[in-house]
């Protein structure tokens, strides 16, 4: 299957048309149909590749829109199915400590109680959403951690198309393992985003001596989160490799002004948690910042291997992108039909 995927090979049917949401405001010069021949290539292979991978594999899948497909399976051994050079961007938000959504944790997370998560206490009158303590992990935990992510980086190295990115979200206290698999694969650091959102977390007081010590807190209160960003290493220069893949940069905000690494976002609350109850989904005002940069053209396929309730694949179609999830998770996937058109369609404030 792989060979299919040689970009000179790649053929758009007969009468389709692809990105014309995109190409006339990124690229003028389509509106006097002098569209490049690179970017006429670029888009047949997308057309090409999409038709393609959202029906290969025998997994249940949910085709959510024209341009979005949510299969039910596992990430790693999707990730290995997968054909070379055929995915343009990974953005996902991974378990962070692996731990808290292997089966035994997860059933004690929606019986609420027990387990890694813990269920913090009330705040002015509101129940709060369970958090898992990433601080109980064992040498072990974090060794099985090491491994997971390792696996996860060398199948997006092999899928990816060279210049790719990934965007992955983490935690503080765990992201320095999973950040370091990723180099070990083989990909470029290009940074981290940092998401700036004010939490409950940490800042707490010794437990059961809070008036003892009433100016000490056992670790800082949380205010941001960190996102890798790495890139699989280009062919070329970065503008060679624009056009040959479609991949290597970051789209920015406008001609004069670049995407940035550190982005402002209170956390997901009212009407988007009604729509898609996930105990770690992400407000659509913040995925479609990170989801647009993935795509410098705004040309390609976009991966998230880790789909959960399926909202970095409605921040996509928001941008009309096309995507690609995947989740071993039955009930997420299934809540997934009903939240994504409302996630899509969410009007938002940047």
């Amino acid at each position: 299957m792989g060979d299919i995927f040689v970009q000179s090979e790649c053929r758009i049917g007969k009468g389709k048309t692809v990105g014309t949401e995109i190409i006339p405001c990124l690229f003028p010069e389509a509106h006097q149909g002098t569209t490049p021949k690179w970017l006429e290539t670029l888009l047949e292979t997308q057309a090409h590749n999409w038709n393609v991978l959202r029906k290969m594999g025998g997994q249940p899948r949910q085709h959510l829109s024209s341009r979005v497909t949510y299969i039910l399976d596992d990430a790693i051994r999707w990730l290995a199915e997968l054909p070379p050079n055929s995915i343009h961007a990974v953005v996902t938000d991974p378990p962070y400590g692996v731990v808290e959504y292997e089966e035994k944790n997860h059933k004690k997370l929606r019986a609420g109680r027990g387990g890694v998560w813990r269920i913090p206490p009330s705040f002015d009158g509101a129940n709060r959403q369970p958090l898992p303590r990433f601080t109980v992990l064992s040498q072990a935990d974090m060794a099985h951690l090491y491994s997971f992510f390792s696996a996860v980086a060398y199948g997006a190295m092999r899928a990816l198309v060279p210049g790719g990115h990934v965007i992955m979200a983490s935690n503080p206290l765990l992201s320095t393992l999973a950040f370091h698999a990723f180099q070990e694969a083989g990909f470029e650091k290009r940074g981290e985003l940092i998401r700036l959102v004010q939490t409950l977390r940490g800042g707490y007081k010794p437990k059961g001596s809070e008036d003892d010590f009433p100016e000490v807190s056992v670790m800082p209160r949380s205010c941001w989160e960190p996102w890798g960003l790495f890139r699989k290493p280009i062919e070329g220069t970065v503008a060679e490799n624009l056009r040959a893949w479609g991949a290597g940069g970051l789209r920015r905000l406008s001609e004069t002004e670049p995407f940035k690494d550190v982005i402002p976002c209170s956390p997901t609350r009212g009407i988007e948690k009604e729509i898609a109850p996930h105990p770690s989904l992400k407000p659509q005002r913040f995925l479609r910042q990170v989801v647009r940069a993935a795509l410098p053209l705004g040309v390609g396929i976009v991966l998230d291997p880790f789909a959960g309730s399926g909202s970095t694949l409605a921040a996509a179609e928001a941008l009309g992108y096309y995507a690609l999830g995947a989740d071993r998770d039955l009930e997420y996937w299934q809540l997934s039909v009903d939240a994504f058109p409302k996630l899509a369609e969410l009007k938002i404030r940047q």
